[in-house]
């Protein structure tokens, strides 16, 4: 094991920030290929962990029929944009439900003409804007299948408690804790190791069979099917799963979370920075994406979030970052 990955911020010749993190490889059999810090730390993966909830959705038979863009919204944290929201619509109103009908909340949508058009309308955002109405949207359809009611979004409800079977059976661990995340749902959580199997057993389903299997490569060829929905255009995860090809899906979680997935290689990985900076565990996922071979060296979508020059508003160099492992 080495020590902690890290990634530097400089500005001029000076080092003026270091985010620190724990990273873990596993892979198909759940074994630590390569870790850095701490694989035994207990975190919260929050948003992604969405594929591990999405599980039940397929498993039950609930999402058979499900395309492959529906699938990849149930595993998005997207950014509002019309090729999402006009899904999810379309989604609960295939399935007899309206935005009245989630429970994720509301806030404004990251895409910015989407939000531009809300506010020359002088329109509030609702929770189809919600980066996680399409995960919701799987819930609900996974609810008509299971039942108990409306309230899908707490513990003890059949949705969720399907959901926190998965998790720990994708894991291999019982979950310590849980905690109610930014979209209302409950969010397990797990050590690194755990998490990075469960991203290997989904790099590796496709050399497996039976029902888990099946749920998993699904999702997995949906993601990488559909960047654009996972997360938005401009955005970092679709930027490195563009790049890698269709040799990985990769998903960001709120506080500094990361995994990848790596079917070719049946490889799965999970970080967590310490102090919960996204830039640098986008960096760090485009470092293990190239470290591994998913992405090639030098790619520009890489380079931009592992080594990028640091302008400031007049266009002039300030410094640089710089990403370790």
């Amino acid at each position: 094991m080495a020590g902690e990955a890290r990634v530097e911020v400089w500005r001029g010749d000076l080092l003026e920030c270091v985010h620190e993190a724990h990273a873990v490889v596993c892979d198909g059999s759940g074994e630590v290929v390569e870790a850095w810090g701490d694989p035994g730390l207990v975190a919260y993966p929050r948003s992604s962990a969405k594929m591990i909830q999405a599980l039940p959705l397929l498993e039950s038979g609930a999402g058979a029929g499900l395309p492959d863009d529906r699938l990849a919204l149930a595993c998005a944290s997207h950014s509002g944009a019309a090729i999402h929201t006009t899904r999810v619509v379309a989604w609960l109103h295939d399935i007899g439900l309206s935005e009245a009908d989630l429970r994720c909340g509301s806030h404004w949508p990251g895409d910015r003409p989407a939000a531009d058009e809300l506010t020359r309308g002088r329109e509030r955002p609702c929770q189809i804007h919600n980066n996680c109405s399409g995960k919701h949207a799987g819930f609900l359809h996974l609810a008509r299948r299971l039942g108990g009611g409306p309230e899908y979004v707490e513990a003890g409800h059949p949705v969720q408690r399907a959901a926190r079977a998965a998790f720990e059976e994708a894991t291999g661990e019982a979950s310590p804790h849980w905690g109610v995340d930014g979209c209302s749902a409950p969010n397990f959580a797990a050590t690194l190791r755990g998490v990075a199997a469960a991203m290997a057993s989904f790099a590796s389903a496709g050399g497996r069979s039976g029902r888990r299997a099946e749920a998993q490569a699904r999702l997995v060829a949906a993601m990488m099917a559909w960047p654009e929905l996972g997360s938005g255009e401009g955005r970092p995860d679709a930027g490195l799963m563009r790049a890698a090809g269709g040799r990985a899906a990769v998903k960001g979680g709120a506080e500094g979370y990361h995994v990848g997935i790596l079917p070719e290689r049946g490889l799965g990985f999970a970080l967590k920075v310490r102090d919960g900076a996204a830039r640098a565990s986008e960096a760090l996922a485009a470092a293990l994406l190239v470290r591994l071979g998913a992405v090639e060296a030098g790619h520009p979508a890489a380079e931009a979030l592992m080594a990028p020059t640091l302008r400031n508003w007049r266009g002039l160099a300030t410094g640089r970052i710089a990403t370790r492992l």
